[in-house]
């Protein structure tokens, strides 16, 4: 498995993405349940609204296909996703030497 890092940058509807966030965050919740979620969570206050994952796929097109059906993206409150492989030196998934 490849580990990717995967950048969401939110559209400006806050208001629509406080009504979605439960959804999203059992989603989300799923994907950590089946491995396949390593880790994600919100940008800070200091640029555009948006947020990290980082996720463990087979492939880019893996990644795409399981975020596609994340709430926030099928209600259209992602502008724009960056999905990049990503290689780990240091920390919790970096594959045993």
């Amino acid at each position: 498995m490849t580990v990717f890092a995967v950048q969401y940058t939110y559209d400006d509807r806050a208001q629509r993405r406080d009504e979605v966030r439960p959804a999203h965050r059992a989603y989300l919740a799923r994907l950590l349940d089946l491995g396949s979620l390593l880790a994600s969570g919100p940008f800070g206050d200091d640029g555009p609204a948006g947020a990290l994952l980082v996720v463990s796929a087979e492939s880019g097109d893996e990644v795409a296909d399981l975020l596609d059906a994340d709430p926030f993206v099928r209600e259209g409150l992602v502008a724009h996703r960056v999905v990049r492989a990503w290689t780990q030196v240091f920390g919790p998934w970096t594959p045993a030497a």
